[in-house]
Formats: structure tokens, C-alpha cells, sequence
């Protein structure tokens, strides 16, 4: 996971000095972006001996680079380009990264980009001494011009010079052997720059045999005073010439060893393979165990994680949530029925225990009934009830406002005539507190579809969205509309959705509703329904957003309704 990754610039580049220091020896493998980057940076092997192995820092490849974003290895790719790979890789990582600097550019573009490198968090570059625009070195035939040595030098001098700190390395990467030009031409080359003040000198060979290299060590050894030498590494990149190990070229004297380009090239022909084999089959289903399951990578990019941390955070504000359910209304139905809705019996549970037990499911536990008609009983424990003894001549907001002493945090109201899924509330609570909303109002536009009785006049919102013809149909994931109308007297031309009955309010939110209110009830205004208040709140210009749900809900409004709810819960 990258958040376990976390290093300050200056430890970073320092910290590959000093791991040569400490262990004289350094390997290191290519990644080409943050995924690449992470599984670099955390691979590693248990030994028989116990003891664990792996790579000690990462390199930035202008090979894989530029491959991966489909260009070839001619520095085509802008230094703006590469510095987004090399932060990719440095975002996600610990180890140090060591940056193919291909030619470094002119005296002045090596200057920035030391800087750049530097302040990135870069613990080495190395730069390549062949004119601009270099070609790939490994391509047998290809056309390869060796720049001046005192313009390659002057290029190291200026380098050094401008770096701040002096952790930060510049090496000299030699392609004579690759030209053609023979181990004395490269040793004379090294020797001009390791003067110029290179950190060190990586030798490049495309040999299938590693003689040529170590025949190179050999002679840098012998012939390079001690003095020359000192507090210099010496680079090897056995790509072509791999059947040498790492410690083999150790003991002749490399003290870094790069593996290149592996992880891109084996990625690249599994990516191949794949296609392939979805394409002979018609389908994915034969390739599925030779891939990496989604699980997997959502652990390695720290994704499970992020889902642990966002349920304790949920679970956390759940805890302080409360639900306020004002059920003291009396309708034709009550009248009928001689009961409050909340207490209708929906296959051997009340319309209030299945409330309760949906909230139960998303962890919210603090909750609040406002009683009226048929009191008596209501009788549900760990719940805190309060009565509202003018339920025959108040509506639901005077309810509501009857448990006003609960309104000191955030808190849901819902209506005693909803049924609803767990889903409704937790997306409500989270998305709401995520978003830090203060008000928001769960809405749906599946109502449109639905017959409803002529008698019954819909809670209908119209809401700023720009296409009142967008279908809904799934939960959104951000509350990117306000309020704008709200009420039983709004067309269907002229409305967006239906509120359900559902409602969060911050404690800022609260505060709101109840200033609102209390302001109202002074310059005796009618107020016959919530909606009343809603409203006002959006004239005030306060925002009040909503959540959109298709479905997923229900209201008890007449016996028919009953019916359709007991089918709902026939197996609960």
C-alpha cells in the first residue's frame, strides 16, 4: 500500500549513499509507473538461510518510459513527461530512485533538471555520453554518435555545481563498448569525467557474455589511482549479458547492479497473451487463473485499506447519528385500521420494528419516536419517546419539533409511513458527512412511473440540475444538486423527483431548521408541513442538497399498500 511509503525528499536522497556505504552493494530493478513502482519497491524473497532479499532501489527507465506511454527510445518524450513518471513512482515508494537521464540535454537543460531531479526527491541520475537525440543502445545497426568528452564533461561540471544537496549523484554512463570504440577509449572517457567530478561511471555493453565488462572492471581498478576512485561507484546493466549473477559482478567490483527493463517486457507479453486469449475464446473465462485477482491489486494499491478506514469512520459517525421518527399523525387509514402506522403489522413486525431493524443493520442505534395517536401502545424498548398531545390538529413538523431537545447533533428524521433498505441510509449518513453537507433530502425519480391516488398529493423537489430528462436509475456518489422547489403544490412539468420522507441534518443544519422554524412560528406563519420549512430554508439561501435513489423504498398510504409491503417481507 503507498501510504505506508512515506519519506521526505532529503532522506531519500541521501539514503542511497548511504546504503552503499553500508552494504557496498545495490540492486536494483526498473518500474515504469506506480503500479510497477509499488511491486518493485515491496517484492521480496524468504532464502533458505532465513534471511529476506530484495531490490534496494528502483530505476527510472527511458526505455520502458517511453515504451509504455507507446513511443520509442529516442528522447522524444518531454522531460515534463518523464518527471510525471518519476513522481508516480516516487509517490507510491520508499526506496531510492535512481533516473536514466538519457543525454542530459545542453549544459543549461542539465541545470534544470538537476534541480527539478532534486527537489523530485531523485537520489541519482545518470546521463549517457552520445549527442542529442540519442537512439536506444541495445538495437543492433542502429547509428550511435559519441558526444565530444569535454562537452560530456562540461555537462557533469555544470551538474555538480548547481545540485544542492551533496547527496545527490551524477554518473557518467559510458557507450564506447557499444559504438565500437574498445575498452581503452572508455576507460580514457571515464577517467575525463570521473575528473569532472562524476559520482561514478556506468559501463553499457550489448554483449551476450559479460567478458567485455569484466575486463573493463578490471583495468578501471589497475589503472585508476585509489585517490580517483574514492567515494566512486562503478555501474553495471547486464541485460544482454544475464547469465552473470548480481554477485559475481560484485566481486569484480560493481557496486550497483540494474535490471533494466524486466518488469515492462514481462509485462508486455502477458498483456499479449491475454488479449489473445480473450480473443481465440470469445471470452475472458480461460485466462482468468493466469490473472491477478481484483482483491489483490486493490490490497497492494492500498484500496482495502481505504474501505477499512471508511467503514470505522462510518461506524464512528453512525454511533453519534440519531434518527428521529415523528409518528403521531392520524389519517383515514389510522381511522380505519384504529392504529398508528408505525404500529401496522407487515408479516408479524411492526411498520417501527422494521424501521428500526434496517437502521440496526447500518449501525445506528440512538433513536428517537414521537408519539400521538394510540400512544399507549407503543411499547418498543431502548427507544426515548415524546408525545405530541395536538396530533389531531398539528401536522408533522409540529411532531417533529416535539423531540427539538434531540437536535443538538446530527440527526435523520424519517416519516413513520416509509420503509426503506439499509443502503437509503448509509449512503445518506456517509455521503452527507463526507461531503460535508448540512442538509440533505433523499429524493426519487422513479415516481413518475407509479400511478398514485388522486387524493394523495406528493412531497415533489425541483432541484438546479440542467436536464430534468436524465434518468437516475443507481444511488450517485456525490450530492452535486441543491433544492431549488420543494412542496405538494408543484406540477410534474416542473419537478425533477419526490422526497421520500428521508432527511439528514448536520448540527449546523439543525441549528438552521430550528432557527428557521422557531422564526416562523413567531410571525405565525402557516407551516402544515415539513416541506413548508424546507422551503423556507432554500429562500433563506441556505443549500440544501440531495441524494438520489431509484427505488429501493415504500410508503404504507393505504391498505393496498399493506398488502404490497407484506409481499415485500414474506421471507423476513
Amino acid at each position: 500500500m503507498s501510504l505506508r511509503h512515506i519519506i521526505d525528499n532529503k532522506t531519500r536522497i541521501r539514503l542511497l549513499r548511504r546504503l552503499i556505504k553500508k552494504n557496498k552493494f545495490i540492486r536494483v530493478i526498473e518500474a515504469h509507473n506506480g503500479l510497477s513502482a509499488l511491486l518493485a519497491n515491496d517484492t521480496k524473497i524468504k532464502l533458505e538461510t532465513g534471511r529476506e532479499k530484495e531490490f534496494d532501489a528502483i530505476w527510472e527507465s527511458s526505455l520502458t518510459d517511453s515504451a509504455s506511454k507507446g513511443f520509442p527510445d529516442i528522447e522524444v518524450v518531454s522531460f515534463d513527461s518523464r518527471l510525471h513518471t518519476i513522481n508516480e513512482i516516487l509517490e507510491v515508494t520508499s526506496k531510492p530512485l535512481i533516473v536514466d537521464g538519457d543525454t542530459g540535454g545542453d549544459f543549461n537543460q542539465f541545470e534544470y533538471a538537476v534541480k527539478r531531479l532534486e527537489r523530485a526527491g531523485v537520489s541519482m541520475v545518470i546521463i549517457e555520453d552520445k549527442t542529442f537525440p540519442k537512439r536506444n543502445s541495445l538495437e543492433a545497426g542502429t547509428k550511435q554518435d559519441l558526444e565530444k568528452i569535454e562537452v560530456f564533461a562540461e555537462k557533469i561540471k555544470r551538474g555538480q555545481k548547481i545540485k544542492i544537496h551533496k547527496d545527490f549523484m551524477i554518473v557518467a554512463r559510458m557507450e564506447s563498448l557499444i559504438v565500437g570504440h574498445g575498452i581503452k577509449e572508455a576507460l580514457r572517457r571515464a577517467r575525463i569525467c570521473l575528473k569532472a567530478g562524476a559520482d561514478g561511471i556506468m559501463i553499457h555493453s550489448k554483449r551476450t557474455e559479460p567478458t567485455e565488462i569484466l575486463e573493463f572492471a578490471k583495468e578501471y581498478y589497475r589503472k585508476f589511482p585509489k585517490k580517483l576512485l574514492k567515494d566512486k561507484v562503478l555501474i553495471a546493466v547486464p541485460t544482454t549479458y544475464n547469465t552473470i549473477t548480481d554477485s559475481e559482478l560484485n566481486k569484480n567490483g560493481f557496486h550497483i547492479v540494474i535490471h533494466a527493463n524486466h518488469l515492462l517486457r514481462s509485462s508486455f507479453i502477458a498483456i499479449e497473451n491475454t488479449a489473445k486469449k480473450i480473443l481465440l475464446n470469445d471470452r475472458s473465462f480461460e485466462v482468468e487463473g493466469e490473472l491477478a485477482t481484483i482483491r489483490k491489486i486493490f490490497h497492494k494499491v492500498g484500496f482495502m485499506t481505504v474501505k477499512e478506514k471508511d467503514k470505522k469512520a462510518a461506524d464512528k459517525l453512525k454511533s453519534k447519528i440519531k434518527v428521529i421518527i415523528p409518528a403521531a399523525g392520524i389519517t383515514d387509514l389510522t381511522k380505519k385500521l384504529k392504529s398508528s402506522i408505525s404500529l401496522i403489522d407487515i408479516n408479524g413486525k411492526k411498520v417501527l420494528q422494521r424501521q428500526i431493524e434496517v437502521l440496526a443493520k447500518v449501525g445506528i442505534d440512538n433513536i428517537i419516536v414521537v408519539t400521538g395517536f394510540e400512544k399507549d401502545k407503543f411499547g418498543l424498548e431502548n427507544l426515548r419517546y415524546y408525545v405530541n398531545k395536538d396530533y389531531g390538529t398539528t401536522g408533522v413538523l409540529a411532531t417533529l419539533f416535539k423531540a427539538e431537545r434531540e437536535m443538538n447533533g446530527p440527526f435523520v428524521t424519517l416519516f413513520s409511513d416509509v420503509l426503506f433498505n439499509q443502503s437509503i441510509i448509509n449512503n445518506l449518513v456517509v455521503q452527507s458527512a463526507q461531503a460535508e453537507a448540512d442538509i440533505v433530502l433523499v429524493v426519487d425519480e422513479s415516481y413518475k412511473n407509479h400511478r398514485h391516488s388522486k387524493y394523495k398529493k406528493l412531497d415533489l423537489v425541483r432541484t438546479n440540475k440542467t436536464n430534468a430528462m436524465e434518468p437516475i436509475r443507481k444511488l450517485t456518489d456525490s450530492l452535486d444538486e441543491q433544492v431549488v422547489y420543494i412542496g405538494k403544490n408543484l406540477t410534474d412539468k416542473m419537478v425533477h423527483y419526490e422526497f421520500i420522507g428521508i432527511a439528514y441534518f448536520s448540527k449546523k443544519g439543525a441549528t438552521v431548521l430550528k432557527e428557521v422554524y422557531h422564526s416562523l412560528t413567531k410571525k405565525r406563519a402557516r407551516l402544515s408541513s415539513f416541506t413548508d420549512v424546507v422551503q423556507e430554508i432554500v429562500d433563506r439561501g441556505y443549500q440544501v442538497k440531495i441524494l438520489k435513489t431509484y427505488k429501493g423504498w415504500m410508503e404504507i398510504h393505504n391498505e393496498d399498500d399493506i398488502k404490497l409491503a407484506g409481499k415485500f417481507y414474506r421471507n423476513s
